[in-house]
């Protein structure tokens, strides 16, 4: 994977996507990333349509016609936000190439996709250690088979979430500051 997108460093910062399947830290990673340059962060979760929210409660794995009226919702409100702030941060799946295209050709400045990977084990680990969320440790297989890696060509980049929150951050400043 290759961050393409090439910026003095006068140029704002692209829409950051923190991306990857549950459990592998999106929200806790955007989150501190987006307080890090005074962003705003939203969770892609939030943006769900109540019938997709109730579906994977009842650990029912969505189709691609669930998330398409979601990804709408979701580009129109980074570009709201972005508009606001000058950029935004997400923390979004984005499992799917098609999913990344769709996002990027509906958000108005460059993406940059921050991909989160880590063992099944640990994913599984994390996501049964949470409480109060709607999505159950059973669909991460489901998760994990849906996956499309981003390829070399898409403006992304790998991080493995082995670490603390922190140094996860630390790596993906590290990324913007040579891409700068």
């Amino acid at each position: 994977m290759s961050m393409a997108v090439s910026q003095s460093r006068s140029d704002p910062l692209p829409v950051i996507i923190v991306m990857g399947v549950s459990g592998c830290g999106k929200s806790s990673v955007g989150a501190e990333l987006a307080a890090r340059h005074g962003l705003p962060f939203l969770d892609a979760d939030d943006y769900h349509p109540k019938a997709n929210v109730d579906k994977m409660s009842k650990g029912i794995a969505l189709q691609d016609e669930d998330r398409w009226p979601w990804f709408e919702i979701l580009a129109s409100t980074i570009n709201e936000k972005a508009d606001q702030a000058g950029s935004a941060v997400c923390g979004c799946s984005a499992l799917k190439r098609s999913y990344r295209t769709y996002l990027s050709d509906h958000i108005d400045r460059p993406v940059l996709y921050i991909f989160l990977y880590g063992s099944k084990k640990l994913l599984f680990e994390r996501m049964s250690a949470r409480k109060d969320h709607y999505m159950p440790p059973s669909l991460l297989e489901s998760q994990l088979s849906t996956l499309e890696e981003p390829g070399d060509d898409e403006n992304a980049v790998a991080v493995s979430i082995d670490k603390s929150v922190s140094e996860i951050v630390n790596e993906i400043e590290e990324s913007l500051a040579k891409s700068r």
